[in-house]
């Protein structure tokens, strides 16, 4: 580790405590050199994780996709910040703990929907709306009748 100011090596751990979601590790450092102080995180690496599109594209999984997606169906609803990132982490998890390297965009909605119908019907609606691409009226109705039961 190397002071982003001076450059000098010779940096100590003055403080560590765990952020929120526990998955981090947040410590201060002072540099010996220059006295300056600034905060790292340590993070566990995990493993790369590929996302399957629909046209069979891959990309990298992106949380940050998956938290605007579940952000957008919540908009204007009484869902807040905290519960969003909960899903969020929820999700990331059981994705990584499939332990798989490729995991299709199908299964990543069904995992939205199955947790988003919990928390509100109409970010439910919303986001089933988006992720199976209803044509009309008549297959909107039967995904709501699915909710219903």
């Amino acid at each position: 580790m190397k002071c982003p100011y001076c450059g000098n090596e010779d940096i100590r751990v003055i403080d560590s405590r765990s952020v929120d979601d526990k998955n981090a590790i947040r410590r201060r450092r002072v540099c010996d050199n220059c006295g300056k102080r600034f905060t790292t995180y340590e993070e566990v690496e995990t493993k790369s994780l590929m996302v399957v599109k629909k046209d069979n594209n891959r990309v990298p999984f992106d949380k940050h996709k998956l938290y605007d997606g579940i952000a957008r169906s919540c908009h204007k609803r009484p869902v807040s910040v905290d519960t969003i990132n909960r899903l969020v982490e929820e999700i990331e998890t059981e994705l990584y703990n499939m332990e798989i390297k490729e995991v299709p965009t199908s299964t990543i909605g069904e995992l939205v929907m199955d947790k988003l119908k919990d928390v509100d019907a109409v970010a439910y609606v919303r986001f089933a709306s988006v992720y199976r691409e209803f044509k009309d009226v008549n297959t909107f109705m039967d995904e709501l009748k699915k909710f219903l039961q």
